[in-house]
């Protein structure tokens, strides 16, 4: 009996054998999917594409956004519909297989075809395969040709929005895109630009998302006369132009990738993967070997990139675009003390164009006021500040007075300067070399490396004046006496904003500081620190002195030698900066802090920093700083060598 059951377990009668074989085939067909056989068609384009080796192709690897990373080779693109296989963003061979295998897709109503989802991999894989198009479902893309019917395309230009301190996504600048049309007219160009989506308005937390790659980015398309009026009149942003040199091939090549990657997101970084570096790979797109985006460095600032394409040949030119807020600025320089309060009388609604033009004043200064009148209106209801009503009755008065002054000997408009172009400025990088005494007459040599971007003390050619953006500032001190290297600070970010405030502009001033330095104890040690200082105030404008600034200050100090671990405290800075020369400038600032919570203390502190240009990106500069606390005073000076690159 029990054998007869172990023959039962062991003995398969061989009339199930069949019954089996299709359990296990139906089972097999369960777990993965019959594939149908291939199309003898395709499998010779995927031969072809194999043997000529397509997926390493330098274009294949621009139109996927492939880049080499410790990961290996990866795609920046983050959005998983980008990708035709779920390795695509690693594998370029298994994206570039199934994309040919997707062209041959039967049409679906209601559904975009592969050939019109990436028309820019389909045209270049057509030119390379030789693609018979009559045996393609679908050969052309209909929806792409009518775009480019209602665009019209003739040329591309590079724009730059300088920067603007009070956004935290705009402090270095901006860069996109502009369509030029046949019309030959803003009004009809259109803007492509790659943007982070964020409704964040608290700056610190918008910075700290953006390193951590918390946001998405996107390609759009607009009208440029929209993002004119966006950078133009509400953010106080002068505009460069920079044409460039490509043809109405490269023209079409560019909007292609635009058009593959509508509403495709990759993860927006503040540093790299950002508004300026991925506007790059159009361009990349467009002219096959330019490689820009390779170019770039791991820090990627928009001044920058408008180097990288100015050196590739492809810009021919620049067009300076003044802001509204210039405009107004360059107007009032125009005017004496009383035509500007005019001007100012009428905005506020005190005084009646009518009236004004009764006057015993010059026809010019006249033209003038009301010019600026109707400028800052115009301004005031960009920003805000002015209801539709009173702005729509006072602009219109304004106008209409200004229409029966005639016309001026030159237009007003052409007569503002334009300064020195952004990239004839100094490199974002810099390093210095020092030499210096401290407070306890010890010799010292001092390296310091800065990846960004500009500080008060370096030249402004090319920069807001006033501005200050400084991050992971890195020195290291060697004191010969002692032997010892010594990490001196660690500047995480220091960003000053000193706007001047006039009678048109009542802006406020700010700062945020936070690093790693060196403070002194009662027993004369010095330890690293951390510290956090905010602060904010006004600044004025002066012919002879220059840019005068005062500002209520806080500081927090966290750090194990400390009372407490931490030291907090209050009080202000002042200073002054000033150009003497197109090259000398000098700073003298001073400070004081009354440190009441955990380790109490006072400091004061008095400097003058000096620096003159050498050339656009060297220079040599000078500080003392003198300091006092409850304990002791001290001076210290140090001449560096900075080179920026």
């Amino acid at each position: 009996m029990n054998c007869s059951r172990g023959s039962v377990r062991t003995v398969l009668p061989i009339c199930a054998l069949p019954l089996l074989i299709l359990l296990l085939a139906a089972s097999s067909a369960h777990a993965r999917p019959i594939q149908p056989p291939e199309d003898p068609y395709v499998q010779t384009l995927l031969d072809d594409a194999r043997r000529a080796e397509l997926s390493e192709d330098p274009f294949w690897h621009t139109l996927l956004h492939y880049k080499g990373s410790i990961l290996g080779l990866r795609s920046l693109v983050d959005d998983p519909k980008f990708f035709l296989v779920v390795d695509g963003k690693s594998d370029p061979e298994a994206e570039l297989e199934a994309t040919i295998r997707a062209f041959f897709r039967p049409v679906v109503e209601n559904e975009e075809h592969p050939v019109c989802r990436f028309v820019a991999r389909y045209d270049w894989l057509k030119t390379k395969l030789t693609i018979d198009e009559s045996r393609l479902p679908l050969s052309r893309c209909r929806p792409f040709e009518e775009l480019l019917e209602q665009i019209k395309p003739e040329s591309v230009t590079l724009i730059f929005p300088a920067s603007h301190m009070n956004s935290p996504a705009s402090m270095y600048g901006h860069t996109l895109l502009t369509i030029r049309t046949v019309f030959d007219s803003d009004l009809l160009s259109y803007a492509v630009n790659y943007s982070a989506i964020s409704d964040e308005t608290f700056g610190p937390l918008y910075i700290v998302k953006g390193l951590l790659g918390s946001y998405k980015g996107y390609f759009s398309i607009l009208p440029y006369y929209a993002k004119l009026q966006e950078y133009s009149d509400v953010n106080d942003r002068d505009i460069w132009e920079y044409p460039l040199d490509l043809n109405a091939e490269e023209v079409r090549r560019l909007l292609m990738h635009v058009y593959e990657m509508q509403n495709i997101y990759a993860d927006y970084l503040f540093f790299n993967e950002n508004c300026s570096y991925d506007l790059l790979f159009l361009l990349d797109a467009a002219r096959p070997n330019l490689n820009l985006t390779d170019h770039c460095a791991w820090w990627v600032i928009p001044l920058d990139t408008i180097r990288e394409v100015k050196k590739s040949g492809l810009v021919r030119e620049a067009v300076y675009r003044p802001s509204r807020s210039t405009k107004i600025k360059h107007l009032a320089s125009a005017l004496t003390e009383s035509g500007r309060r005019d001007a100012l009388r009428i905005v506020n609604g005190t005084l009646e164009p009518e009236e004004f033009l009764k006057r015993e004043t010059a026809n010019e200064e006249k033209i003038t006021v009301c010019e600026l009148a109707s400028e800052h209106l115009q301004y005031k209801h960009a920003k805000g500040e002015l209801a539709k009503e009173p702005y729509v009755g006072r602009f219109m008065k304004t106008l209409n007075a200004r229409s029966t002054l005639g016309e001026t000997g030159d237009d007003w408009a052409r007569q503002i300067p334009a300064p020195i172009r952004p990239d004839e400025g100094h490199h974002s990088n810099r390093v210095s070399l020092g030499f210096g005494v401290d407070d306890e007459d010890r010799t010292f040599q001092e390296i310091r490396l800065r990846p960004a971007y500009h500080t008060l003390l370096d030249n402004d050619a090319g920069y807001k004046p006033g501005s200050q953006i400084v991050f992971t500032d890195f020195v290291l001190r060697y004191y010969s006496q002692d032997g010892k290297l010594e990490l001196e600070a660690l500047n995480l970010i220091d960003i000053v904003s000193i706007a001047p405030r006039d009678d048109f502009f009542k802006h406020t001033s700010w700062k945020i500081r936070t690093d790693l330095y060196r403070r002194t104890m009662r027993n004369g040690e010095d330890y690293l620190v951390y510290r956090l200082n905010p602060g904010f105030g006004l600044a004025y404008e002066n012919r002879f002195l220059g840019l005068c600034y005062a500002m209520l200050e806080t500081e927090l100090h966290v750090g194990g030698a400390l009372d407490g671990n931490y030291s907090a405290g209050a009080g202000g800075s002042a200073g002054i900066l000033k150009n003497v020369t197109d090259s000398w400038k000098i700073h003298l600032f001073a400070g004081d802090v009354y440190y009441g919570l955990g380790d109490s203390d006072i400091l004061i502190t008095v400097g003058l920093g000096q620096n003159l240009r050498i050339s656009p990106d060297m220079s040599l500069s000078v500080e003392l700083v003198g300091s006092r606390d409850d304990q002791d005073s001290g001076l210290e000076s140090i001449i560096r060598w900075n080179a920026f690159f």
